[in-house]
Formats: C-alpha cells, structure tokens, sequence
C-alpha cells in the first residue's frame, strides 16, 4: 500500500478471526491436525500468494494424524526479514458445557451467553462478563483471544505488505500447534527455520510473537508492547523417609514430614521470586504432593513426591535448580532436628533410653544420582530405566511420568533416607528478554519509533512491559539457549523425551510480544476486546514491521 493511503484492517481482521476459530482446533484433536491445511488454503486467497503458491509452506510437527506449522513469506528486496509468529491450537471447549457446540461460532455464542447471564443471579466475574457483552466490544468463542484473533492481525499485515509496490524487505507469519501442551509445534519450527531461511535468502532479523495478555481493567495494561517472556521449571522433589510402625514413630522419620517442612519453606515464599528489570515474577507454587504408597499401611510413609511450578525472570536452570536444593536441605536439616528433639522429649518423659537419632539427609540430584545406578547396577540398570520410559511414551502427564522412572532409579540405586532426589520434571521454558546487542537495540528503536509513530497518528496508548506473564512460544521463538545450560538441563530431567533438543544452526534473533487483549482465558466467558484486535492491533504491527524493514524510516501508512 501507498504512502498516504488510508488502511483501515477491521472488517478484514474480524472476518479471518471468525473463520479462523470456526475451524475447531483443540489441542490433540484431529482438529489441530487438519488445521493447518484449511489456513494454507485462506492464505492461497491472497493475490500474492495466489501467484506464488510456493511461499505458503506446511512443516511436520508431531502425532498421529500429523500436525504440522504453516509458514508464509512475502519477498521484497533485500535479505532483512521480520518474522511474526502466534498458535493455532486452542484448548478445549467443555467448560462451554451445554452451549459447547456453540462454543466456535461466536456470533451464534454471544446471544446465547447474553441469554445465560441475563436469566439467573450472577457472581462478581459473570457480572463482569455480561456488562462487556452488552457493550458490543467484547466478542467470545473458544480461542478468538487466545490466540486466533492475533493470527488474524498478522495475516492482515501479511496481505497489507504483499499489496505494497514499494515495500522493503521481507515479511513472515508463522503459525504452529500445541502451545497449549508442549510447544512441540514452534520448537520443530524452529529446527527446520534455517533452512527455510536459506532456501528463501532470508535474513530474520526479529521476531514478533502474536500471542493475547488479559486486562481487568480498561485496556491500559493489555495494548503492550512485552520486551521478553517469563521463563517456567517444574523443579521436584522425591523425599525418601525411613518408614516405621505407627506406634515406634521414633524408629524411623517419615517422608512426609520432610516433604511437608519442604512445602513450608517453598509454597509462595517471596524470597525465591525472581526479581529483574523492576518486575517480580510470582513465588512458587506446589502442583503436586503425593504419599506413593498403594493403599492403607500402618506405617509412615516412606516416599512422598512434591512437585513445583516455578517462574522466573533471569534464574538459569543451574541457580534455578541449586536454589531450590538448597532450600529443600536446609527444611529437610529443619525436619530431622524438630524430630530427634520429640523423640528425645518423649522418651525423658517415659523416662526410657532415647531411640539413635535420625542422622543427616542427603540432597542427591537427578545426575548424581543417574551415576550411583551406573556404578550399582551397569548399563543393564540405565537400560531397564529406558525401557520403563519407553513404556510410558505415550504418557502425557509429566508429573506421573517423571515420578514413575525417579521412582525405580532410586530403587535400583538402593537409595536409602533420609534423602530427597531432586530434579526437572517438566520441559523447561526458558525466560527470554530484548538484550543490549546491537541488533536487539536496533530492534527495540524501530519498535519504539513504530509506537510513537502510531500514539501520533491517534492510536490508544501502547506501554511497554517487560515479561509476558503466561507460558508461551516466546520461550522458543529466536531463542537459542546456552548448550552449557541444555547439557545441565539434560542431565538432571529424568525423562529424556522431556528435554528440548536444540540444533547448533538454531537461529537467534530479538522477540517482542504484542498480541491482543481480553479476559478470562480458556474460561466460558473468554473474551477479546474487539476494537484493539481488529484495529488498532494490527495497525501497530504494521508500523512496527515498516519501520524496521525500512531500518528505521517513518513507515507514512498510519491514519487512525
């Protein structure tokens, strides 16, 4: 499009998102795995790639049907690319419950959740929901903010700079499965990207990421501009007790008492959240805390498993990890002295000798103690671990994944307690932030000329947070990790199909997020703010995607 030409995105923008979320796309379902055919067919509509079919692409992803990404290039001159990326996938709609099958045909699903909220007595946050869907700005349906209406904006750009005669360099979309579960869709991408890149002589010199933020209030939180994503570990611990009858406590110590002084020190203690750039990121919080015994006993407990979730700023997954061993020894040291001072006032008071004391516990990690099963059991051990694991392959609870191979390593070891194997029971997302090289500055001027620019010509107000508070793509999105981290990562996850395998040619460039905002995510009242996602979104991207392809000239598209 010409200088000085009015773009006004909305009609377009909503009519894609509507067609983007008709097409069901729950996580796992053959909905995901059909999808990404139905929106290579929208994009073929584009008179660009109409004439160049070749530059809409699918990528393999993962499962059975395979679901795969959709890539989209639009050339220009030069190599200087900006690449824009969100997920198709969405979650499921059952918490729609009776009006479920309308839960992907919002202008059906809006008079009917009008209908709902306007027919019975009503809590803070459904009143909430129904003043928002009479206002006619907020538009519901499973995955229109989380995250379809944002891949429509960037499809919107898409066309807008395939229309321009005289557009500078190139533009990307990318759009990819199973962010909901494991971002298996963008990490394959990812792996495949150089070479795509090489094949197009493509230079990605930034990235934008697509995806929603919520607001509750008026939209001056959600028009952001996120310079970096936070980061998430579910960091575990398998407390391992020494069990004893109920009536000779002192015999022995319970895990349980160990792993409940672990969740004192940990469960949403400020002093472990992750401070950087003058943001806090929430402490940590238990998921999981489990007696593995398989029925009644009348012993304590001699295994109990305690899994966190656990966000951060900065922390690598090294400090991460020793941060939160640290703090299990030292509630676990806390335990056993509390313990042996019952014991010894218990037995002054029946006037008996004293039970031996408990003696110290051991912090073993997952990599140490893979070591002790090598030297005790061989490689016939590490085998007979692969094999359980292989077993489990098509497990999809981590958590129960993790517990069952931690579970025989330390059987197999003869780990004896006190003690509490600590490890990574998840695949980690790394936390990711705009750094001070030059193509991250370079990246952050044109970012931040593009807002100005848009504020100027009449737009909302756009603010700049720095960690994208939800778990995202971000994390895999131009991001390639230290390989001195992914060796530690490797070495202390005990299942290996959860640790993320990064290619040496993996490509690094700066991300931003700016995406659409609403409320209520993946609830029945989950909502976007219309007049942001339709227009006033895409016109920003649009800036920002001219004015870094043009290095930082004025992009002259913008009449709001």
């Amino acid at each position: 499009m010409r200088a000085g030409v009015e773009w006004d995105p909305r009609k377009r923008v909503r009519k894609i998102s509507y067609r983007l979320v008709e097409w069901a796309s729950e996580t796992g379902t053959p909905g995901e795995a059909a999808f990404a055919a139905k929106l290579k067919g929208l994009l073929l509509e584009i008179p660009y790639f109409h004439d160049n079919p070749n530059h809409v692409r699918l990528v393999d992803s993962h499962g059975d049907p395979m679901t795969k990404s959709v890539i989209a290039v639009v050339r220009g001159p030069g190599t200087r690319t900006l690449a824009m990326a969100g997920h198709y996938d969405v979650v499921s709609a059952e918490n729609y419950h009776d009006l479920a099958p309308l839960a992907f045909k919002p202008d059906e699903l809006l008079p009917a959740l009008l209908a709902d909220l306007q027919s019975r007595p009503l809590n803070a946050v459904e009143h909430r929901a129904l003043v928002d869907f009479r206002t006619g700005d907020f538009l519901p349906g499973r995955g229109l903010l989380d995250m379809k209406s944002g891949i429509a904006a960037g499809i919107a750009v898409l066309e807008a700079f395939a229309a321009d005669s005289d557009r500078q360099g190139n533009l990307v979309l990318i759009a990819t499965p199973d962010e909901e579960r494991g971002s298996r869709g963008m990490r394959s991408l990812r792996d495949t990207l150089p070479l795509i890149a090489a094949d197009f002589g493509l230079e990605i010199a930034a990235g934008i990421n697509l995806d929603a933020t919520s607001d509750q209030g008026d939209g001056e939180e959600g028009r952001a501009i996120y310079r970096g994503t936070i980061g998430k570990a579910l960091p575990f611990g398998l407390v391992i007790g020494h069990s004893s009858h109920a009536s000779y406590p002192f015999e022995g110590i319970s895990a349980q008492l160990i792993a409940s002084e672990a969740m004192r020190a940990i469960e949403g203690n400020p002093a472990l959240c992750d401070r950087s750039d003058g943001e806090v990121s929430p402490p940590p919080i238990c998921l999981e805390c489990k007696d593995l015994r398989g029925g009644y006993e009348v012993t304590t407990p001699e295994r109990v498993w305690i899994a966190f979730n656990w966000l951060s700023h900065q922390l690598g997954p090294r400090d991460l990890l020793e941060l939160f061993a640290q703090t299990v020894e030292k509630a676990m040291e806390t335990a056993i002295n509390r313990f042996n001072e019952h014991a010894e006032t218990y037995a002054t008071i029946l006037g008996t000798p004293q039970s031996a004391p408990v003696g110290d516990g051991q912090v073993i990690t997952v990599g140490e103690l893979r070591e002790r099963l090598r030297r005790s059991g061989g490689d016939a051990a590490l085998a007979r671990i692969a094999a359980l694991e292989a077993e489990m392959q098509n497990c999809d609870n981590p958590l129960a994944l993790t517990r069952a191979i931690v579970s025989a390593m330390v059987t197999e070891a003869g780990v004896v307690g006190p003690a509490v194997v600590v490890g990574l029971s998840s695949l980690l997302y790394p936390p990711v932030h705009l750094g001070s090289t030059a193509g991250h500055k370079a990246f952050a001027n044109a970012v931040e000329g593009a807002r100005l620019e848009f504020e100027a010509a009449g737009g909302s107000p756009i603010k700049y947070r720095e960690y994208f508070t939800g778990i995202s793509d971000m994390s895999f999105f131009g991001h390639r990790p230290d390989e001195a981290d992914l060796s530690f990562i490797a070495e202390n996850t005990p299942a290996s199909s959860l640790v993320d395998t990064v290619h040496r040619d993996t490509l690094s460039f700066p991300v931003v997020n700016i995406g659409p905002w609403g409320r209520e995510f993946h609830q029945r009242h989950e909502r976007v703010h219309g007049p942001y996602a339709f227009d006033e979104l895409p016109k920003l991207l649009r800036a920002v995607a001219s004015r870094f392809l043009a290095d930082g000239q004025p992009s002259d598209l913008l009449h709001l």
